[in-house]
């Protein structure tokens, strides 16, 4: 799956880092979302 630049993100469904489920598509309209992928944050490297 690939999404472009100004396109709406698909709908998805992630754990919090207090491991309640974050929907997407329960924020449209209230807020802006912004995800932050850390793929080194808990590796001790």
């Amino acid at each position: 799956m690939s999404v472009q630049v100004g396109q709406a993100a698909p709908d998805f469904t992630l754990k919090t880092s207090k491991m309640q489920d974050f929907t997407l598509s329960e924020h449209k309209g209230k807020k802006n979302v912004v995800l932050l992928f850390v793929p080194l944050a808990f590796t001790g490297g």
